[in-house]
């Protein structure tokens, strides 16, 4: 055991106790006796697996036997070269090739899509934003995975128009909140998928609704929810979503943030109902943008006109209410005091909210530069070869933005570096023809 030269207890004659304990560290031994004559050999092959249902073991076990390790081994490689194989890049940076031709789409799938785990992140639920973002980043190697996902997460949206935020696969059971975001994630994703694919099918697809104890005065309730009766195309589920998105406006004329949006922790900045998000102005109008062909192509004029004038309202309620003077504030507290701000104690500039100004195409250009000429004078540290989410990270300021302040300062979302936030803010520095400063990010 360890650097122990002592030969395994297995090997001296224990005997393994066949049964399935829990409330341990999780661990797995098998053993076998084999004699191996001298100037033989000998092999042995362990199959382990997974089925939904138990009877669909045996059958799958024998046609493996009867295949053969080799073969399997042999199609294994087959598929991951296959899946990899769709996008390969060649720069004068090997580890960046690696990163970005397997290390990044093999951690997608495997992780994300199949496993559907993450840091700290171990229920193999499904989240409603999050594997939508993890299949749309997917879409070059396998867009099947994508018109899945959004099947399934419409599968799960109130007949109100809101959904659960994330939900176990088997049982349905899952958690009705008010996380904000996730009903413009439904249309983004759907548009996203149809502009890329030409898959217009995807849109007349049924999908039923689930019906469930509003919240009322809760934030959040994990219940297991009953099949509407009702049933509508996708196309209407992500009308139904995107409409509520727009019902939720604050005085500002920002969205509502409510119980948080993209970033969960901040759950308590607008859970009064009044504190509003900038970057989910963005977010919200690049869906809309995106759908609004989609509702022309059907003939739904009345949706068309109603999404883009609220379009053009969200782009003057956010250069006449978030700009701060040299970025864009991340919104507004309850009470009105402003988040993401130079007045702030902490959380003074938030990167998503900055790098979303480009990628929306709805800033002002001559503000979107200064708030990302912000991004890499404020947020990315050279020294710790990392872009923050945001800075200072939240830790003595009276004010309660949520759960995220229970993280140490600089961990995870309170202040670390985000993958998404990272890659956007890449994204949005290539969009703008800042190709160094995109390359200096993804180098770190």
């Amino acid at each position: 055991v360890g650097d122990s030269l002592s030969p395994a207890a297995a090997l001296e004659g224990l005997v393994l106790s066949n049964t399935d304990e829990n409330g341990g560290d999780p661990c797995s031994a098998m053993a076998v006796d084999l004699t191996v004559e001298p100037g033989s050999t000998g092999e042995i092959t362990f199959l382990m697996g997974d089925v939904e249902r138990s009877e669909l073991a045996a059958p799958l076990i024998a046609r493996l036997i009867q295949t053969g390790f080799e073969p399997e081994l042999a199609k294994t490689r087959a598929d991951w070269d296959a899946f990899l194989g769709v996008l390969q890049v060649k720069t004068p940076d090997p580890a960046f090739d690696r990163m970005v031709n397997t290390w990044l789409p093999y951690q997608g799938l495997a992780c994300r899509i199949r496993a559907r785990s993450a840091f700290y992140q171990a229920s193999g639920a499904f989240g409603f934003r999050d594997q939508l973002q993890d299949t749309l980043a997917l879409m070059l190697q396998d867009p099947s995975l994508a018109r899945a996902q959004i099947l399934n997460a419409a599968s799960r949206q109130f007949i109100e128009g809101d959904v659960q935020h994330w939900w176990l696969p088997k049982s349905g059971a899952g958690v009705r909140t008010l996380i904000s975001d996730d009903v413009a994630w439904l249309g983004y994703g759907t548009a996203l998928y149809v502009s890329t694919t030409g898959d217009t099918a995807i849109l007349d697809e049924p999908i039923i609704y689930i019906e469930g104890e509003a919240l009322g005065e809760k934030h959040e309730s994990f219940f297991t929810p009953q099949k509407s009766e009702t049933v509508e195309n996708l196309y209407e589920h992500c009308t139904r979503a995107l409409d509520l998105a727009i019902q939720r406006t604050g005085t500002h004329g920002l969205p509502l943030i409510l119980g948080g949006d993209w970033n969960d922790g901040m759950n308590r900045v607008g859970i009064e109902g009044r504190g509003e998000s900038t970057w989910l102005a963005w977010f919200l109008y690049s869906a809309l943008q995106r759908f609004i062909p989609i509702a022309v192509n059907r003939s739904d004029a009345a949706h068309a006109q109603a999404w883009q004038a609220h379009c053009d309202r969200l782009k003057l309620a956010v250069e006449s209410t978030a700009w701060d003077g040299e970025w864009y504030r991340r919104g507004y507290f309850d009470d009105g005091s402003p988040l993401g701000s130079s007045e702030s104690d902490e959380c003074r500039i938030d990167s998503i909210a900055q790098s979303w100004s480009v990628l929306s195409g709805a800033g002002d250009p001559a503000r979107a530069s200064m708030a990302m000429d912000s991004v890499t004078q404020k947020l990315i540290d050279d020294k710790a070869g990392i872009l923050k989410l945001f800075t200072p990270p939240f830790e003595n300021t009276e004010r309660d933005p949520g759960y995220i302040k229970g993280y140490p300062p600089g961990v995870r979302e309170n202040g670390g570096q985000y993958t998404h936030a990272a890659i956007w803010a890449a994204y949005a520095f290539a969009k703008m023809g800042r190709a160094d400063d995109a390359y200096r990010l993804f180098a770190m």
